[in-house]
């Protein structure tokens, strides 16, 4: 707790006062060589950093706790306070305190937080850092995103369904919203993100509209198609006036503001891309389909892909240009070696010149930025040049920025240290006043040996020598025998033993010159880099246009990449109703194999005449639920622009991708399984039409079978007959009753994952074929699982009872069964399984005399009983 001000030191006092404009962020106050934290602040930091938490033990202060680092370890520490979502505000000293005798002024430079921030150390370079604000209007619902360290802005609004779709795909690392609307968010889309309050004055149409237009310097926001989104502006005019209360300010490289356009892209709600695991695994050691597929060079093209992956096209003719800039690549060998070598030099341009921006670039970034520059040229003289007219608009779009790169080139020394007061940044030949100070700060000892020679020769003394001392600095040494012959205008500042030591004038104008030199060579070389700064400033929207159009194509060329690799074709991709893959592959599963085994291919044929419902059975572990993963990953991955693994693919473009596939992590929360699965089979039924892909895997097993089978019919029948709802579906089950819809609906086709019974034995063919399946191999699976052999010898008992019992009942009747048993009262005995191992078990535990049984005995009977079950 903070004391009273009169019992604080003065620095103390500056620090509350600061602290007290962001109470709820972590103060590093910068002291001499340390940032420290103080009270709260510092066990925060000791716990987070592992550092020592210490307490002042000076004066008025003694008692508060305090812990620190160096400054220039600052990168180090920021981001692990960051990512443990805290917010951190960063206070400097604003002066010199060599130039003042009393307290240094200090003052807040900047706010980091989750979603603000722009240190290399806290971003993921192949990932988007994004910021998100969320506003509750009247008609819908508005959100915003903006990436502060590559300056994309986007913006949208529509219902709380569409929202957490966006919020689930672009996964914000902070998100704002208003005070009194905080409870409506969590309820809404739960307490998984980190989210900041804002005052409802900030969510106004008025705030917003005054800070956007006066950012972008305009009169309405018309140009950037988003004038009619009220919502979505409100959201958008949160995150500026965000930004000035975090104190970023200097965000000229947010340049332009995009409408995020929902009816450019496939839907895909969030349990689609978590079960499809586009982005991320449900397992910690499995694989996601962008693992397979980014073989992106360039940080850009890294979040580009990532983004595509969840945000799949459905215009024919953009998905059409992607595919023809793929097939380039792959026709082309030499056109592809080239970029390939070309983007390996350009690196994270568009974080680069957003740092440029900001005025927080490093000399060893601005010759990366040079570097980059200089990798586009042959890039874009190779597009240009192209048979493919995709790329040769590329190529006309490439800007070189030929005269910041030539002055960059110029003016920067091409080993740069990584900060600019470390000096050696500008190149001789660029500031006449930089060369001379380098040359008396750097080649002294030259002009020390011409003064010692000169002066050796105008006196006569040889034995003269130059030298320096910390006490009175530079002086002239002469031994005893020669003092006589010392000049009257050398003043005289030592007696040695053997010799007496002097200086002059020429030497003390020389040594203030050299001790001048280094901190004017300092100050020179940080206003010439500065300036720099200010110019590459100038092409920020160039150069971002140039990371956009690189990205794309780094994006092209990974596909082309990943198609030669994996044996990827061309997709066919045009606007009717039929999905036909020939002997189609999982991406994933494919890649995952153990060496020699091949995945085993499939066909599948859906069109809206014919074979709109594809019922599926067959055993567990036959690969139903990878086929349908599958084929919903063909399309998706086509509609992206990307080759597909399959002998052939026509894809009818889908315009909403839906799966009930697993039960997903709602369960945690506290959601039965059957419950969980009915939200999701509700949410695909309230949103389906005929253009939609339909994917569901056993749908109904949280319940009983009869209801399972009831509701699983029902929505079958709702898919086919109702107009709004003709998706095309594949519809996995282990209820074979199922398989009796095919001769009532003219659109539902049975087939089964095929299995082959050998000596008792169950092969899983993995292959689909036309018919049902009526066995389901259930016990034959806990077998090869592992289970306990007189559990499974038991199971097999009951079945074969059961199928005696109910033999000629019909498949949809219900059906009777009993498991015969001995009445012994209500509670079943662990001995009523007519199993011959338990019953040798229970003889010998009723021919024990357990009133005379030893311990050692007791361990050794339980030994013998153990070896019986085995």
């Amino acid at each position: 707790m903070a004391k009273k001000d009169n019992e604080l030191t003065p620095m103390m006092k500056q620090f509350f006062d600061l602290k007290a404009k962001h109470p709820d962020a972590v103060l590093l106050f910068r002291c001499g060589d340390f940032y420290e934290t103080y009270c709260e602040d510092a066990i925060t930091a000791s716990k987070i950093l592992g550092i020592t938490l210490t307490r002042r033990n000076n004066g008025a202060s003694a008692g508060s706790e305090m812990a620190g680092f160096p400054h220039h370890a600052l990168d180090t520490y920021l981001p692990k306070l960051v990512r443990a979502g805290r917010r951190v505000a960063i206070c400097d000293q604003l002066e010199d305190p060599k130039l003042t005798k009393k307290l240094v002024k200090r003052g807040i430079t900047e706010l980091v937080t989750p979603g603000v921030a722009m240190n290399d150390n806290v971003l993921n370079y192949k990932e988007n850092n994004f910021l998100a604000a969320v506003h509750f209007g009247k008609t819908a619902m508005g959100v915003s995103f903006l990436d502060i360290s590559t300056g994309e802005f986007l913006t949208g609004e529509g219902t709380p369904d569409y929202v957490e779709k966006l919020l689930t795909n672009l996964e914000p690392r902070e998100i704002l919203v208003d005070r009194v609307k905080k409870k409506d968010f969590d309820e809404l889309f739960g307490q998984k993100y980190f989210t900041y309050e804002l005052d409802d004055w900030v969510f106004t149409e008025q705030s917003a509209m005054g800070k956007l237009t006066t950012h972008f310097e305009v009169k309405n926001l018309k140009g950037f198609g988003i004038d009619h989104l009220k919502s979505g502006i409100v959201a958008a005019g949160a995150i500026l006036q965000y930004l000035e209360m975090t104190q970023h300010t200097h965000i000229s490289h947010i340049t332009s503001i995009a409408r995020l356009e929902e009816e450019k892209y496939v839907r895909l709600d969030k349990f689609t891309i978590r079960s499809l695991e586009l982005v991320q695994t449900l397992q910690d050691d499995g694989t996601s389909l962008l693992n397979v597929v980014d073989q992106t060079v360039t940080p850009m093209g890294g979040r580009m892909l990532r983004r595509w992956l969840v945000f799949p096209l459905k215009n024919q003719r953009q998905i059409t240009d992607r595919l023809d800039m793929v097939e380039y690549f792959f026709r082309e060998p030499e056109f592809r070696e080239l970029t390939d070598e070309q983007l390996h030099r350009i690196g994270d341009l568009e974080r680069i010149i957003s740092k440029v921006a900001v005025g927080r670039v490093s000399p060893r970034e601005v010759v990366q930025l040079k570097n980059a520059l200089e990798a586009i040229q042959p890039i874009k003289t190779a597009c240009l040049y192209a048979k493919n007219e995709v790329l040769k608009r590329v190529g006309e779009r490439l800007n070189l920025c030929e005269s910041i790169r030539k002055r960059i080139a110029k003016e920067i020394e091409p080993d740069s240290p990584q900060l600019v007061n470390k000096g050696g940044v500008i190149r001789d030949g660029v500031n006449e006043e930089l060369d001379k100070l380098r040359q008396v700060a750097y080649h002294g000892k030259d002009y020390l040996l011409k003064i010692q020679e000169r002066e050796q020769k105008e006196t006569g003394i040889q034995s003269l020598k130059v030298g320096y001392n910390n006490v009175f600095g530079y002086y002239l040494e002469v031994r005893n025998t020669y003092k006589e012959m010392v000049p009257e205008t050398w003043i005289r500042k030592q007696t040695l033993a053997n010799a007496e030591r002097y200086i002059t004038q020429e030497l003390k104008e020389y040594e203030e010159t050299i001790l001048g030199a280094e901190e004017k060579i300092l100050s020179i070389e940080m206003r010439l880099f500065n300036e720099l700064v200010m110019a590459m400033q100038e092409f920020t929207p160039q150069i971002q246009i140039n990371a956009n159009l690189i990205a794309h194509i780094d994006c092209l060329l990974s596909f082309a990449k990943t198609a030669e690799l994996h044996h990827y074709i061309r997709p066919t991709i045009d606007t009717s109703d039929v999905i036909d893959i020939r002997q189609g592959r999982h991406p994933v599963i494919e890649t995952q194999l153990p060496l020699g085994e091949k995945y085993v291919p499939n066909d599948i044929m859906l069109d809206s005449g014919q074979q709109q419902i594809m019922i599926i059975t067959g055993p567990n572990m036959a690969g139903k639920s990878a086929l349908l993963r599958q084929t919903a990953l063909i399309v998706l991955m086509a509609q992206v622009g990307s080759f597909v693994p399959a002998e052939s693919a026509r894809i009818g473009l889908v315009d909403k991708i839906f799966t009930r596939v697993g039960a997903s992590d709602n369960i945690s929360l506290g959601e039965s399984t059957f419950m969980v699965e009915m939200t999701e089979a509700s949410n695909i039924l309230n949103n389906v039409t005929p253009k939609s892909l339909v994917l569901f895997d056993e749908l109904g097993r949280g319940t009983s079978t009869y209801d399972g089978i009831s509701i699983a019919w029902a929505i079958v029948e709702y898919l086919h007959e109702h107009p709004k709802a003709q998706a095309r579906t594949l519809f996995a089950t282990h209820y074979h009753e199922l398989n009796e819809m095919e001769k009532n609906f003219k659109r539902i086709k049975n087939f089964n994952v095929s299995v082959k019974e050998v000596e008792g034995k169950v092969i899983f063919l993995r292959k689909l074929m036309p018919g049902g399946s009526e066995h389901s191999f259930g016990i034959h699976v806990a077998e090869i699982a592992g289970m306990p052999r007189s559990i499974v010898k038991r199971a097999n008992t009951i079945l074969k009872q059961l199928e005696a019992d109910n033999a000629g009942v019909g498949s949809t009747g219900a059906q009777k069964i009993e498991v015969t048993k001995k009445q012994e009262g209500m509670q079943l005995s662990f001995f009523q399984l007519d199993d011959p191992v338990l019953c040798q078990i229970r003889d010998e535990i009723r021919g024990l005399d357990i009133n005379n049984l030893t311990p050692v005995e007791a361990l050794n009977k339980l030994n013998e009983i153990k070896r019986i079950l085995n």
